[in-house]
């Protein structure tokens, strides 16, 4: 076993034919890419799943949050902001499986646009001439494609944005109904309140340019831009 081992040469011609062997005229490029394509939707279907779970897990825990700051008057306004800060936290979280999410709904997207929507009328061709040569790229050297912030911008439109803002009005709503001015209900401990509340939005006007910034954000099927399939890589 070890001289075999030994003597295999992975560079060797016939060896290097073994992935055009898998294509040819007996069982055909199609057969293999049916197979495939099943593998990437599975894969794709799981971490869209795991998106799911963390937006299900930010609005519970948020939600229990929110119960708790409002069972009793006493309750520090500050545990508000905790809910804020977690918010974000899951944002983030959120943002990085949406990256990975895209790896897989891109070469989904990939084989329906250019392989499957061609074979099913013909007469329109393909969108990507050179959709093959990316894929196999794509598939020799795996990568992250979609840059952070569109991923950070694409999660706030659609989920976080409106909950972070809901929150920032629960907190609002919460300091007004102290005895004392605005700006005094909002310190914390011994941070005074302008300073709580300067840092609270310029956290939100940094949540909301992310979110406005031209060009970012991530297209779906469904979107006006249309879901191209892309498979070059960000930045």
């Amino acid at each position: 076993m070890s001289r075999d081992r030994d003597e295999f040469d992975p560079e060797a011609p016939d060896e290097r034919e073994i992935g055009r062997e898998m294509v040819d005229g007996s069982t055909g490029l199609g057969s293999v890419v049916a197979h495939l394509y099943r593998g990437e939707v599975d894969r794709a279907v799981n971490w869209r799943t795991r998106l799911d779970s963390t937006t299900n897990w930010a609005v519970t825990v948020i939600a229990g949050i929110l119960a708790y700051a409002f069972s009793s008057e006493d309750t520090a306004h500050s545990i508000v902001l905790v809910a804020i800060l977690i918010g974000i936290v899951f944002l983030l979280i959120e943002a990085r499986r949406y990256r990975r999410y895209d790896i897989w709904r891109s070469r989904v997207r990939t084989m329906q646009e250019n392989l499957f929507a061609n074979a099913l009328d013909p007469t329109e061709g393909i969108e990507q001439r050179d959709w093959r040569p990316q894929l196999s790229e794509d598939y020799r050297d795996p990568a992250v494609k979609m840059p952070l912030r569109d991923a950070l911008a694409h999660r706030l439109r659609r989920v976080y944005l409106p909950l972070l803002v809901g929150l920032l009005l629960i907190w609002l709503v919460r300091l007004s109904g102290e005895d004392v001015s605005l700006v005094r209900a909002a310190s914390v401990s011994s941070t005074p309140g302008w300073l709580v509340i300067g840092a609270v939005a310029a956290v939100y006007l940094s949540l909301v340019a992310i979110a406005v910034w031209p060009d970012a954000g991530a297209v779906t099927e469904t979107s006006d831009e249309g879901d191209r399939g892309d498979l070059e890589r960000g930045e």
